[in-house]
């Protein structure tokens, strides 16, 4: 029998733990494989534990990460009903319970525009809980609010339809094997595919470029994309400034100020 890693609420869950926590990483990486990405596979799922399959670590080189980027293009080609939707099973059924991005709830009301999505659902709830913390402070969290003000309004809206999205892509999340890339901990949801791509960059990928390179070769992205970048970030630095430092909050007000000066051209 093939070896496989469990993980329970009291190592990985959220405090006081949550009945679905395990259950909502099994549907969207069930979701996630169901487009063909390469995902952990789900051995076993109980409410307070979930069984994945043990991967194994490589070195990552520029014709894997390449590979990765094809098909993390390809996941997102498989869509969403809407931004905001949760992963579903493949009669699509939607995951009725709560979603997670690391310990912190997630919101899965669904919108027809990308920007309203975005501000209300997935920046806009971390901040009470960023500057209840410290981490925020009122100029920081000012300037969040008027950046959210302006992607609301549908600044950056454009013609992509809802993308698949791993949700929580950064590097940590990227594991290296000896097949290839294979991804974890998915936060999964119908978002915009730059999203993922931006949490790429946020904390560092080894072969971004051949990542995107690859990413390219299926779908061509729109141009001006990396002057979106600090738009895509807002959501992860919210989350970390909700509970990982100051730090966070000043790096979240930083890419606030530049999406809203983006935004005002």
């Amino acid at each position: 029998m093939s070896p496989t890693f469990v993980k329970t609420l009291r190592d990985s869950g959220p405090p006081g733990g949550h009945p679905d926590f395990f259950a909502a990483e099994a549907a969207g990486l069930r979701w996630l494989d169901d487009a063909g990405a390469p995902v952990v596979q789900v051995i076993s799922v109980v409410e307070d534990a979930i069984e994945l399959e043990r991967l194994e670590y490589g070195r990552p080189t520029p014709g894997a990460a390449r590979d990765f980027g094809a098909a993390l293009a390809r996941m997102h080609d498989a869509g969403a009903p809407h931004f905001g939707s949760p992963p579903a099973d493949p009669d699509g059924t939607p995951f009725p319970g709560q979603l997670f991005i690391g310990r912190r709830p997630l919101s899965s009301v669904e919108h027809r525009s990308w920007g309203e999505f975005y501000a209300n659902e997935r920046v806009e709830p971390y901040l009470v809980p960023a500057r209840e913390a410290g981490n925020l402070t009122s100029a920081d969290e000012d300037a969040v609010r008027a950046a959210c003000a302006l992607i609301a309004e549908g600044v950056f809206d454009d013609a992509e339809a809802p993308a698949r999205i791993h949700g929580d892509l950064w590097n940590g999340n990227v594991m290296w094997t000896p097949a290839g890339v294979v991804m974890i901990d998915p936060a999964a949801h119908g978002g915009h595919r730059e999203t993922d791509l931006a949490m790429l960059a946020l904390f560092g990928c080894p072969h971004l470029d051949a990542i995107v390179d690859g990413y390219e070769d299926v779908h061509p992205l729109d141009s001006g994309r990396q002057d979106r970048v600090d738009v895509h970030q807002l959501h992860p630095l919210a989350v970390h400034a909700a509970g990982h430092g100051p730090g966070y909050g000043s790096s979240l007000g930083q890419a606030a100020r530049a999406a809203a000066a983006l935004a005002r051209g």
